[in-house]
């Protein structure tokens, strides 16, 4: 499994955004492993709008006085997913939104919390941009997203929180020149689901009738992609997700002998809307039961767990899986595929264990823990093997 992560999150795959020849190229190898466990694998296209494509490296810097600073990219700054394109660096004055009579032409700082007020303002006033607080993780670092609200008629650039106030006190008492550019624009591409049918679904023993189980596990191997010159390696949203699904697929297709419709999942496009996930769920059968694993690179007291649709048969027989596998488990929202298949009106269980580094440069490998990816594969193969032999509960 850790092997797997690493592959995923390899320099080859460029950090798995969708459409992009590092999110193909992931995906045919990741068919590979599904046939060598002896799976019937389809590669199923679908189409994907508005997907945030950052396509070189913003430009943040302020002047005062002659004296110049240049921001960090990631670290003190980042663009703002309702940000206009503006590929060139723009210099203009800094004003304050809450002082400004005219912003014409000008960059405006945002009052803190409420920037949306602060585009308006300077949509309708001709501004050059919009300056807004941004927050960081706890390693100081901006995650990145590719999905969001819709675009703005200006720039619109996140700055750190501290440096935000600095500039605000800044400007109180002099004049502030402000640099900015957003290469930042709106794509429409292709995604690529992975369906699989494990051996045990794809050739029936003579028990297999109609009333046989359906069980889907399901994991996104997209992730947001590089930055222009900087790795996301996407190491545990969702690389670890996928290496214990795939495990689980490995021991349950060597195993299970009773009669059970057993297919895998692996999804694209969830960090752009979970478009994947929509796409499949509406083709599968009512009676499938759906388990997402998003994130299996660091539990800490518990897994999170988020059920949908018509579960409760599901969520029972998890708990019993996770007693028996020694996973602790907690309710707690998962707001990844599992949603989609929910919303369809399938019974669907959403995991979670852990994302350190979150759509992060320090998303890597070294970050997944292996007895994690061990406790998410233990509890996904007892899953399945409690529904698929209900008398060994």
């Amino acid at each position: 499994m850790l092997g797997t992560v690493r592959k995923l999150a390899g320099d080859d795959y460029t950090g798995r955004r969708v459409g992009t020849p590092g999110g193909r190229d992931a995906a045919a190898w990741l068919a590979e492993q599904l046939r060598e466990l002896g799976a019937e694998v389809e590669l199923v296209s679908f189409p994907v709008a508005g997907v945030r494509e950052l396509y070189d490296t913003p430009v943040l810097e302020w002047s005062v006085g002659g004296q110049a600073r240049r921001l960090e990219h990631r670290r003190e700054f980042v663009e703002h997913l309702a940000s206009a394109e503006m590929p060139q660096p723009h210099t203009a004055p800094l004003t304050a939104d809450a002082d400004a009579a005219d912003v014409r032409g000008r960059w405006v700082l945002a009052d803190a919390g409420d920037w949306a007020r602060a585009c308006s303002r300077a949509e309708a006033g001709g501004a050059a941009g919009v300056l807004m607080a941004r927050g960081t993780d706890a390693e100081g670092w901006m995650p990145k997203m590719i999905a969001g609200p819709a675009t703005r008629a200006v720039p619109v650039i996140g700055l750190r929180t501290d440096l935000h106030r600095h500039l605000a006190d800044t400007l109180a008492h002099t004049a502030v020149q402000v640099t900015g550019s957003t290469p930042l624009r709106q794509v429409a591409v292709d995604g690529l689901n992975i369906h699989a049918r494990l051996p045990n679904a794809a050739h029936h023993t003579p028990e297999a009738g109609p009333g046989r189980p359906r069980v889907l596990l399901t994991a996104h191997y997209d992730g947001v992609g590089d930055d222009p010159g900087r790795r996301l390696p996407a190491a545990a949203d969702n690389a670890s997700g996928v290496a214990a699904v795939l495990e689980a697929a490995r021991v349950l297709s060597a195993t299970v002998t009773a009669p059970l419709d057993l297919a895998v999942a692996f999804l694209d496009a969830e960090e752009a809307g979970a478009w994947g996930s929509a796409h499949h769920a509406r083709t599968l059968p009512p009676e499938t039961a759906v388990i997402n694993l998003d994130g299996a690179a660091q539990l800490h007291q518990a897994a999170s767990v988020e059920a949908g649709g018509p579960a409760h048969a599901l969520l029972a027989t998890l708990d019993q899986a996770a007693w028996l596998t020694a996973v602790p488990l907690r309710a707690g929202a998962m707001a990844s595929d599992n949603r989609r298949y929910a919303a369809a009106g399938l019974a669907a269980i959403g995991i979670g264990m852990g994302m350190p580094g979150y759509q992060t440069p320090a998303e890597t490998p070294e970050r997944v823990e292996a007895a994690t990816l061990a406790a998410a594969a233990r509890l996904l193969t007892a899953t399945v093997w409690l529904i698929s032999c209900p008398s060994s509960a």
